[in-house]
């Protein structure tokens, strides 16, 4: 079986997983995804998005544009087809206007806001601006006066920015924050500043599931928004990555349900946010050591994979040989896990022979895709 075709029949495997696991009735909406083309080459599509709102009954999103080849002057091109994609979505696609902090963004936000943006996204690693920039407080009095949150990348790339973000919210408390990816970038510093703070949010969108643990022992579930970054995310992997995580630190369902939905859904209806309770994240993380390994190997494996190599140092198939350890009663996971790392192998195998850059990244990112669901397992299979 082609490798490509082997990896399709995998993910509907785990979409039907996906189908089981998550709660009956439960309200989705993703508070973080992407329509455009990045000038990494990364592209979001109409279709594409609206297709997986429809596969998985999301009631919405907010929706902003990428890096884009065109995003001068101050990103208008790529805000007014976000505007244009929202109306097409008949308002499922909830608008974010992304901003540009050296190009007039005070004068790009309020237009866009009074077009129909509902909320406002700022990127300093992209832009290239630090959170002590006197430029950000001026872009927060105008959320705070509007009524709409603030989306910030809180991922790689970054300094410590818990500091300089804690004054911004302390200075204008009635802007809505959310903060991306976890927060990863300085999570100790944004939780110890923000968990229990009302209107201050991180969104899921990460890849690995120990940094989800991780936020969940710091910030109470009040506070965490379902985010799948897409097209740099996407389903099954994201929203299984979510349930797993959530429901390993001990969440009960109707937590998880705010995760999914509940939360955000007082954003967007203008409702008070709710008021936090505690974390309930462990304070450390247990594995059997099969998937111990299996996720260090994992991790290994995945830089290679990014940097479009071949994985010359064996690390995917270290990996490959745990899972066929013994481990009681958890030989099920282990069985999955083989699956997504045979097919994750033969298709990364195919990459030197790919005609083009386009063909490439369609190896590239499915190989990365079938290793992180494989990742996932290993890290929530008893955690």
């Amino acid at each position: 079986m082609e490798p490509l075709e082997r990896a399709r029949e995998l993910f509907a495997a785990f979409a039907r997983q996906l189908d089981s696991e998550l709660p009956a009735g439960a309200e989705l909406f993703d508070a973080h995804t992407h329509l455009g083309t990045d000038i990494d080459g990364m592209v979001g599509r109409f279709e594409e998005l609206d297709e997986i709102l429809d596969r998985w009954g999301f009631s919405g999103c907010f929706m902003f544009c990428l890096d884009e080849p065109d995003r001068h002057p101050a990103f208008r091109a790529g805000n007014d087809r976000t505007l244009e994609f929202a109306e097409r979505s008949g308002g499922r696609m909830i608008p974010f206007v992304r901003l540009d902090l050296a190009e007039e963004p005070i004068a790009e936000a309020e237009r866009c806001l009074d077009l129909g943006a509902r909320g406002i996204k700022l990127h300093p690693r992209a832009q290239k601006f630090l959170l002590d920039d006197e430029r950000l407080a001026p872009v927060f009095a105008l959320a705070a006066e509007r009524r709409v949150p603030i989306l910030i990348h809180g991922g790689r790339g970054l300094p410590p920015i818990a500091d300089h973000l804690h004054r911004l919210v302390d200075t204008y408390p009635e802007a809505q924050l959310i903060i991306a990816h976890a927060g990863i970038a300085d999570l100790s510093g944004l939780a110890g500043n923000f968990s229990g703070t009302p209107g201050v949010f991180f969104d899921t969108s990460v890849w690995s599931a120990v940094d989800l643990l991780g936020l969940l022992r710091l910030v109470p579930p009040e506070q965490v928004l379902y985010a799948s970054d897409y097209p740099y995310g996407g389903q099954p992997n994201s929203l299984l990555l979510s349930l797993r995580t959530a429901r390993a630190a001990g969440l009960d369902e109707d937590q998880v349900g705010l995760i999914l939905a509940g939360n955000v859904r007082r954003i967007v209806d203008g409702e008070p946010p709710l008021e936090p309770s505690r974390p309930q994240g462990a304070e450390v993380l247990e594995q059997p050591m099969p998937f111990a390994r299996i996720h260090q190997y994992l991790t290994m494996s995945f830089s290679l994979l990014f940097a479009r190599q071949q994985d010359s140092f064996g690390a995917l198939g270290l990996a490959l040989n745990a899972t066929y350890e013994r481990n009681g009663s958890s030989t099920h996971s282990l069985e999955q896990i083989r699956e997504l790392l045979l097919g994750a192998r033969e298709l990364w195998r195919t990459l030197p022979d790919a005609e083009d850059e386009a063909e490439a990244r369609i190896v590239a990112r499915t190989t990365s895709r079938l290793i992180h669901l494989a990742d996932v397992l290993a890290v929530t299979t008893h955690a």
